[in-house]
């Protein structure tokens, strides 16, 4: 019985997916060929305060370095904790948004609310780490 609703929740799932892709070809084939559709043009620099854009953690796993660049919102150095406004980091999937990083409190020094900086992120099994910061 598990496996039958397994199927037909799959065979549903294709169906959906397959009628979704003939409309956005239909509406492709409308669109003229020389523009993009404004969704694609926008995506990249979009900012997001929800991390439904990222990739699923479990497409995360593994250690993957990064390099970022934004602005300091939080500085917590005795939780060993830092807060960014930044902006895309493709090397680890992640679109721009606001998110905390764990740090070592000695990387946290001198670096303050407001401050642009430079990042290294090391991503490991979803959680981001920086691991150097600059000041810009």
């Amino acid at each position: 019985m598990k496996h039958t609703i397994l199927t037909l929740a799959a065979l549903g799932a294709a169906a959906t997916l397959t009628a979704c892709g003939q409309k956005a070809a239909e509406k492709t084939a409308e669109a003229p060929a020389a523009a993009p559709p404004p969704a694609m043009a926008a995506a990249p620099t979009a900012k997001t305060d929800a991390m439904g854009d990222m990739p699923a953690m479990s497409d995360q796993a593994g250690e993957k370095m990064g390099k970022g660049v934004g602005k300091v919102t939080a500085v917590d150095a005795t939780a060993g904790r830092i807060t960014l406004d930044h902006e895309a980091i493709p090397e680890v999937g992640w679109p721009a948004m606001t998110m905390a990083f764990k740090a070592d409190a000695a990387l946290l020094k001198g670096v303050k609310v407001g401050d642009q900086v430079a990042f290294d992120v090391k991503v490991k099994d979803g959680a981001g780490e920086v691991t150097a910061i600059t000041r810009q």
